[in-house]
């Protein structure tokens, strides 16, 4: 387990600190969505998630996660074609899928759009980590 796993799971369990009602007595359900880019294995962060909780919050001893991966998705700006990472060629390598990681604006050096073969492109969705629901008892 690497200390970067740790790092993400203490910021998500303080913005639930700050997101979670004063009223609730118990948080049933958490669900967290991580951007593919971001490339964390959700059992990994899972664990890094639980060691975390029940210290740092109580109300979050049991609580149900449930992690999902939210695929990249790009629009090319020249065709306005959509695409996921999985319909492009790159990133080649470990150094590429690396560099993309921590930061992922670096996509444009490694990916192009498959319909135009643009490297002119944004990036909608699939970067980062966030919090997508709280399910709780008020108490």
């Amino acid at each position: 387990m690497n200390v970067g796993k740790y790092v993400v799971s203490a910021a998500v369990i303080k913005a639930l600190a700050i997101r979670i009602p004063t009223s609730a007595a118990k948080i049933r359900r958490i669900e967290v969505c991580i951007g593919e880019l971001q490339r964390i294995r959700t059992d990994t962060f899972e664990f890094a998630l639980r060691e975390i909780m029940p210290a740092k919050e109580p109300r979050l001893a049991d609580t149900v996660l449930e992690l999902k991966v939210e695929p990249a998705q790009f629009r090319c700006r020249p065709c306005s074609h959509l695409f996921t990472l999985s319909d492009t060629v790159g990133p080649q390598g470990q150094d590429e899928t690396e560099a993309i990681h921590f930061i992922p604006e670096l996509a444009h050096a490694f990916l192009e759009c498959p319909e135009c073969e643009s490297p002119d492109f944004e990036l909608l969705q699939g970067r980062g980590v966030s919090i997508a629901a709280i399910e709780g008892d008020t108490g």
